[in-house]
């Protein structure tokens, strides 16, 4: 089997790439440097342009899924200028695939599968969502997710399973939001954000890259919250951390008043509440191998 995957360098991208391997598969990627092109066996690159609408069609070539992670960082700054970019690159990279299907056969290609988030969901410290639930868009990122997975949706021209992954806290040590929250705690400096009590679906990378995996090789369709089964507070969270670190969290929680003065309208990522069931995807049979945070944790930062 051969894969096609666009983000393949990115956090997310670089373990999915690990499981297709230890699965056996090839897969194909795309990067926008041309420098990064390598060509093995099984891990080949290729050339485009996500903001020229240019893609190598070769790198369709035997390929019978598509992963698409592509899209500019949430973590930086949320100036205008860069508000703009982390819609246009999500859209820019589907737009882009889309033209390049267009342009071949695609009889082969059975899914395409694209990251989303549970950003989509409102805030709520009591609600639990399901993918299936209505609700109303909810502020900046709300409104990009539900763009991304509207742009998704046009691919059903191909006639091949789509599938939107709604990705919540992705737990690793090689990158995304956990290292950043274990710094502070290492220096003896952690603590909370706002109230604590915020809930925050999580899912530990390897589980998500399986995940991935899963959808395709079952020829799934339909949108799936990529989360673990037990969503914690972030004050649990900042806690469990700290035992995973051996460091004692007993600084006063950081302020709401404080992140939004630093972070601005951003602080939303630290402040928001989304609990999220993964009831669906797991009635498909996909099961976890990490349901607990305690047990993610120590398995990420076991010596």
């Amino acid at each position: 089997m051969k894969i096609l995957v666009t983000g393949a360098t990115g956090l997310v991208g670089k373990a999915i790439v690990a499981e297709c391997h230890n699965n056996a598969i090839k897969v194909h990627y795309l990067t926008t440097s041309k420098n990064k092109i390598v060509s093995n066996e099984n891990y080949k690159g290729f050339y485009w342009n996500p903001e020229a609408l240019e893609i190598d069609l070769k790198c369709f070539d035997g390929v019978e899924a598509i992963i698409n992670l592509a899209g500019s960082s949430i973590s930086k700054r949320w100036t205008n200028s860069y508000k703009k970019e982390i819609l246009n690159s999500r859209i820019n990279a589907l737009k882009t695939l889309h033209k390049g299907l267009n342009a071949i056969e695609t009889n082969k290609i059975r899914s395409f599968v694209s990251a989303s988030a549970i950003g989509i969901y409102p805030n709520s410290f009591n609600k639990l969502y399901h993918e299936d639930d209505e609700f109303p868009l909810d502020g900046f990122l709300s409104e990009v997710v539900n763009a991304w997975e509207k742009e998704v949706d046009t691919f059903v021209a191909f006639n091949v399973n789509i599938v939107k992954i709604r990705i919540g806290l992705v737990l690793s040590s090689n990158g995304g939001a956990l290292p950043e929250m274990a710094r502070p705690i290492k220096l003896f400096v952690g603590s909370a954000f706002g109230t604590g009590e915020q809930w925050q679906s999580w899912i530990h990378v390897k589980d998500l890259a399986r995940l991935f995996l899963f959808v395709i090789k079952n020829e799934l369709a339909g949108i799936y919250n990529g989360v673990a089964s037990n969503p914690v507070t972030n004050k649990k969270l900042v806690a469990q951390i700290g035992t995973v670190l051996n460091r004692p969290i007993f600084f006063p929680k950081v302020p709401e008043f404080v992140l939004k003065t630093i972070l601005g309208e951003m602080s939303a990522l630290l402040l928001s509440s989304q609990r999220v069931s993964n009831k669906k995807i797991i009635e498909e049979g996909f099961t976890f191998k990490f349901e607990n945070v305690s047990a993610a944790l120590a398995s990420i930062y076991k010596k």
